[in-house]
């Protein structure tokens, strides 16, 4: 069926923090994207989250039919379970990473997003694919700093006055 998409997404940091990267495979009929990046300082839970957002963001049509396999709970628990919003009616109040869940929010709208999780290193040769690009990505020079994150705030607040 036209404009259904399955994204495979995966994250990894070497410490955490530390060196992380994503890797995110997108698969509609004969039509195959593979994406990754990385930073030099930064969490798994945003690399994994980053690579649901970069797949998401790489969907040309609105309204597409979207299957997301991941091997993070914490994405897919969050959406699937609603906790990210309530997060969101709360303004993400001591939540960590609101930079990237309100970027997912933007784009998950735009579509009819379906979340499965799946168990990471175990063989599932798209999941094994984004792990090594996730790696890989990590490990590459000259990575960007990931703005979102600072290490120092342990509430990853969205703001540096705090909201009403």
């Amino acid at each position: 069926m036209a404009n259904e998409i399955t994204i495979y997404t995966d994250g990894a940091a070497s410490g955490n923090p530390g060196p992380g990267g994503y890797g995110v495979v997108l698969v509609s009929g004969k039509h195959r994207l593979e994406k990754s990046g990385g930073f030099r300082l930064t969490t798994n839970n945003r690399m994994e989250l980053l690579a649901v957002i970069t797949g998401l963001e790489a969907l040309k049509k609105p309204g597409s039919r979207v299957v997301v396999y991941t091997d993070s709970r914490y994405v897919a628990d969050s959406v699937t379970k609603g906790w990210v919003f309530q997060w969101e009616a709360k303004g993400f109040r001591k939540k960590k990473n609101p930079d990237l869940w309100i970027r997912f929010l933007k784009v998950y709208r735009q579509h009819n997003v379906k979340f499965v999780w799946i168990k990471g290193h175990n063989n599932h040769p798209e999941n094994e694919l984004c792990d090594r690009m996730a790696v890989e990505a990590s490990r590459r020079d000259g990575l960007p700093e990931d703005t979102g994150y600072t290490p120092d705030n342990d509430n990853d607040e969205l703001f540096n006055d705090q909201m009403i």
